[in-house]
């Protein structure tokens, strides 16, 4: 009984590799079906590789006490046990499974991003081969788990998302932000199979959409690397024949230092963008709402700029339709930024266009200079003042971008609202890796 406990464990971990693979493909049918990018489905990837750890240690304990209980009293001892072929290559794939477990962890990933990535790479493909390896009945599961990395990884992301262009790099006032910009026309043609299963950047992007940028140049390690970034730019409008694009970029360490230190000595560089990627739930969430708020913390005003440039683009001019003015929804932005620098990376002519469309900005003093304003109180002022005693009939939408304690902030506010009767719905975009 013990063996075949053991045995089950190990048949249902191969036949839950495939799905695995699927959930973390940034390329995948399930966006089709459900309307879910990859990066909102990461959260069940994430929890199905913890049973897939959880299965492959009991599988490892299974056996151990199939050794204990079976093989050692006939005079199989520990060592010869341990040195058996198919025993070297499962505790391989074990060890290899158990070291994705833990360098995934979000205390791993924040500290030491670039190495979660290359162990992420070079420890799941080592634990394929040696799963397959381990025994012959795993090798169905493993081989469509490696066509479907591969099918994303090679021909979806490398051959079919991928654009190179030529940018140009500049820092911003803060000495601390680089600001990637390209620009170039647009392509009309598209084939069924782009449609179905996305387009690269060269065809456009839609608001909170993300690409992935490589800058090879930067020196031989980053020629493999790529790191999501939130476009910055407005979406270009499907009457738009060229596109601007533009990341917004804070240098921390790694990459984005090197990018900091590289974008000092050159003016332009070479970069490829693997996307764009993501979904329409923010968008989804404030549409039909009475009041609009969206809030960004730092640089997540990469995330609420694209947002509230097409919410006000969609809406009639407020001046052309000055007799149905009640009616039209409002849309707020709460920017709080560290520095008064910051405000500068969209620039005071976009932030004066966005007035005059009708946006309602609120840009508190800086954090360095005042501390963390209430985000939460801020939204709740807003939404009070636009409920104007019609708590049944106003829909407000909610979505913030920021740091994990401003998205709390925002979600306990709108819950205890939502207690007292208000219609709200929340969102909050930020990346789940």
């Amino acid at each position: 009984m013990l063996f075949i406990f053991a045995d089950r464990t190990a048949l249902l971990f191969v036949a839950n590799l495939p799905i695995l693979y699927l959930l973390a493909a940034k390329n995948q049918p399930i966006k089709l079906l459900t309307g879910y990018s990859y990066e909102s489905l990461n959260i069940v990837h994430r929890r199905l590789g913890e049973l897939l750890c959880l299965l492959a240690l009991l599988h490892s304990a299974g056996m151990a006490g199939v050794w204990y209980t079976i093989l050692r009293p006939v005079g199989f001892t520990l060592a010869r046990f341990l040195l058996t072929k198919i025993i070297v290559l499962g505790l391989g794939a074990f060890i290899a499974y158990e070291l994705l477990y833990f360098t995934s962890l979000g205390s791993f990933r924040q500290r030491w991003y670039e190495l979660f990535l290359v162990l992420h790479v070079v420890l799941q493909t080592a634990a394929l081969a040696l799963v397959w390896f381990h025994h012959s009945g795993s090798r169905p599961y493993v081989g469509v788990a490696l066509g479907v990395f591969l099918l994303d990884r090679l021909i979806f992301r490398l051959g079919m998302k991928t654009k190179t262009m030529r940018a140009s790099l500049s820092i911003t006032e803060d000495g601390d932000t680089v600001l990637v910009s390209a620009n170039w026309q647009l392509l009309g043609k598209r084939t069924l199979w782009q449609k179905l299963f996305g387009l690269h950047v060269g065809y456009g992007w839609k608001a909170t959409e993300h690409v992935f940028l490589t800058v090879p140049s930067l020196s031989r390690k980053h020629i493999v690397q790529a790191h999501p970034f939130t476009i910055a730019s407005a979406a270009p409008p499907s009457s738009e024949s060229h596109a601007w694009l533009s990341l917004l970029i804070r240098a921390h360490d790694g990459f984005s230092r090197d990018l900091l230190t590289h974008a000092h000595r050159n003016g332009s560089t070479t970069i490829s963008l693997d996307g764009p990627y993501g979904s329409q739930h923010a968008m989804g969430t404030l549409q039909d709402c009475g009041l609009t708020v969206v809030i960004a913390g730092g640089s997540g005003i990469a995330v609420a700029f694209p947002i509230v440039w097409s919410l006000l683009n969609q809406l009639p001019d407020p001046e052309s339709q000055a007799d149905v003015h009640q009616t039209r929804t409002k849309v707020c932005l709460i920017w709080v930024v560290h520095q008064k620098e910051h405000t500068r990376w969209i620039g005071g002519e976009r932030l004066d266009q966005l007035r005059q469309k009708g946006l309602h900005i609120i840009i508190p003093d800086p954090t360095s200079e005042a501390g963390r304003p209430d985000v939460g109180a801020l939204v709740e002022e807003l939404i009070e003042e636009s409920s104007d005693g019609r708590n049944e009939k106003i829909r407000a939408g909610v979505v913030c971008s920021g740091p994990d304690g401003m998205n709390r902030a925002v979600r306990n506010v709108c819950a205890e609202m939502v207690k007292r009767g208000r219609n709200i719905d929340v969102g909050i975009e930020k990346f789940g890796w």
